[in-house]
């Protein structure tokens, strides 16, 4: 299979795309290559919803995943095999970026969209420290394990993002506080209180919410909720999709399909939608007995969106630490110090005793 490279201007090496700069940079010289800015109307195409009952209807975006693929290094001549569904890496021989470019032919949906990376490696390298030391309870041996790690690396991650209307059907009960008073005895002494009571009532009714790219991850190669937590992307920043974003970057295609991304939409709605029936209900404190949402006018767009992504080992382990390639908003997992957590504990437990002894006294 054929792959793209992208060559210096100046010195004919591999160029990268260097983040926050809108240009690919040669890694030896220094070189850049601008990236040509798309006109409007190419832009306006690339972020365009698209009909998802359409699509679904041709099976599109449930296709097989895409197997591993026999790739030939421009730099070296090696053959490598990019992992499956991955359509961009590097080589493995010599570092130069790989893309193969015919990765999506047999698939429908493929990417129009990417949101380049604005934070630099640099960057979230350091974002990476800072969280490291600001852990506490971590183990001591932590610190020397991440120094031991294989470094960033950039990644590409595929995503859908949903547009929906929805008319919700309800059925709940009201609830409004009001207080009576009660009488109660304390040290031999009648006293009273007010005391607070819940008078409910039956409602029902009929919510419409509209919602607005809905991000859903495509992929499963990283926790769903540290990727969650990512959020919120800067898809007002989105370009068209060209490969030049791509240099020097691991891409993965999507493995979670069209159809079940939309599943996973439908339960963040739905928190959503439970909000505005309570709202709807009123009252002091809301029950809902039942729903029914109803979702149409479904849009959908296929986008590649930026992580920088760092693992280490740690107790026969591998601990993985995310950073939103944008924003870097930073996400990770971490081992925790029994000992630590037991000494705080003892420490706490000692000052209470202090404590309460000299309240004796």
């Amino acid at each position: 299979m054929s792959t793209t490279t992208y060559p210096c201007q100046q010195c004919g090496a591999k160029l990268e795309f260097a983040p926050g700069q809108h240009a690919l940079k040669c890694p030896y010289c220094g070189g850049e290559n601008e990236i040509a800015v798309a006109d409007s109307q190419t832009t306006a195409l690339a972020v365009e919803e698209l009909d998802y009952a359409g699509y679904l209807a041709k099976a599109a975006g449930n296709e097989a995943q895409i197997t591993r693929q026999t790739v030939k290094c421009t730099g070296c001549g090696a053959q490598s095999q990019l992992p499956a569904n991955m359509v961009a890496d590097r080589c493995p021989f010599c570092a130069v970026p790989l893309i193969a470019s015919q990765a999506y032919a047999l698939r429908t949906i493929q990417p129009r969209a990417v949101a380049p990376f604005d934070i630099k490696e640099s960057d979230a390298r350091d974002r990476f420290k800072r969280w490291i030391h600001g852990l506490w309870f971590a183990p001591n041996a932590l610190k020397q394990a991440y120094r031991a790690a294989s470094g960033l690396k950039g990644i590409y991650l595929p995503y859908w993002t949903y547009d929906a209307n929805t008319d919700t059907p309800y059925r709940g009960e009201r609830g409004d506080h009001y207080y009576v008073s009660e009488s109660y005895t304390e040290n031999g002494q009648t006293k009273t209180r007010q005391v607070q009571r819940t008078r409910w009532s039956s409602a029902s009714g009929e919510v419409q919410v509209s919602f607005d790219d809905i991000t859903v991850p495509a992929s499963v190669s990283l926790p769903r909720d540290y990727l969650d937590n990512l959020e919120p992307w800067q898809l007002g920043k989105l370009q068209p999709y060209r490969e030049d974003f791509l240099a020097g970057f691991s891409v993965e295609a999507y493995q979670v399909g069209l159809e079940p991304g939309f599943k996973t939409a439908c339960t963040r709605m739905e928190s959503d939608i439970r909000r505005a029936i309570e709202s709807d209900i009123g009252g002091d404190v809301q029950r809902i007995h039942s729903m029914s949402p109803h979702y149409y006018d479904i849009r959908f767009k296929h986008i590649l969106l930026p992580i920088w992504l760092s693992s280490y080992q740690y107790g026969g382990k591998t601990w993985r630490f995310l950073v939103n390639g944008q924003t870097g908003e930073v996400q990770g997992e971490r081992p925790w110090s029994v000992w630590k957590i037991a000494f705080a504990v003892l420490a706490a437990l000692l000052v209470l005793l202090v404590i309460y002894t000299l309240s004796q006294r």
